[in-house]
């Protein structure tokens, strides 16, 4: 499932195709919406923003589209007028003069006023995210150390979205390994020092994946690039220590590290 850098990216791209541009054609796949589709018609989509792994399309009449690809859903973008061959059941088609974006296969999407995307579920349950760049290392620490995370082993505690929002699996080994620290951990048991360093990675991690992941040019312009230390690298060595990186299972999904330097 895609993590919380690549829905950015994606709603960068989408962002890039129609904002800002008057709106030639709305359509839903869900009776729910279709109603809200000719009232859409020549307004503009003003941004597109995430939380997490929901994107949110903000209209200029002050509607915001919700949609949350869980499994199965994917953006795509293509020219005014096209209709793509695939097997995937269209859910929400807005299109400008020279583009369109598309929705496919997602069943998580409301349109909300301003009143009912404050009150939305999952929005009120998940925590900041972590491409928010207003969202500080201390804010990070605090939350690390608040009553209701403190005690939660960092297995768990990097997948929940409660936490912070988006991240997920990669995401998840790869922070625990910058921050050389085993899985089964929680905050209360670090020092001041690991716990700054865990802060840090916190935002570090996700930041730098999405700004770069997916650069082939590794030239000197680009500056520091993300790749993966251990994720998907069972059996290799560590490049911090040597030691060989273990695969294992930890809250159900697959858990990559190096047991001789994440202690």
């Amino acid at each position: 499932m895609p993590e919380g850098p690549e829905i950015r990216r994606a709603a960068d791209t989408l962002e890039a195709a129609v904002k800002g541009k008057p709106l030639t054609d709305v359509w839903f796949g869900l009776p729910s919406l279709a109603r809200f589709a000719a009232d859409l018609v020549g307004q503009c989509v003003e941004k597109m923003e995430t939380r997490g792994k929901a994107l949110l399309t903000h209209f200029s009449g002050g509607l915001t589209l919700y949609s949350h690809n869980q499994l199965y859903g994917v953006w795509r973008v293509v020219r005014a007028g096209e209709i793509p061959q695939t097997n995937r059941v269209l859910r929400v088609r807005l299109q400008t003069e020279q583009k369109a974006i598309l929705l496919y296969s997602a069943s998580d999407i409301a349109l909300l006023t301003p009143e009912q995307l404050a009150q939305h579920p999952f929005l009120q349950r998940v925590g900041p995210d972590v491409l928010d760049m207003t969202l500080t290392v201390e804010q990070v620490k605090a939350r690390l150390l608040s009553p209701r995370f403190r005690r939660r082993q960092f297995s768990g505690l990097l997948l929940d979205q409660a936490f912070l929002a988006g991240l997920g699996n990669y995401l998840r080994v790869e922070i625990l390994w910058q921050s050389a620290l085993a899985p089964q951990h929680n905050a209360s048991q670090l020092s001041e020092a690991q716990l700054d360093v865990l802060s840090q990675a916190l935002l570090d991690i996700p930041r730098l994946s999405y700004q770069t992941r997916g650069v082939v040019d590794e030239n000197k312009h680009h500056g520091a690039l993300f790749r993966f230390k251990v994720f998907h690298r069972a059996g290799e060595a560590c490049e911090r220590c040597g030691g060989i990186i273990e695969k294992t299972t930890m809250s159900s999904r697959p858990f990559y590290w190096c047991p001789v330097c994440q202690r």
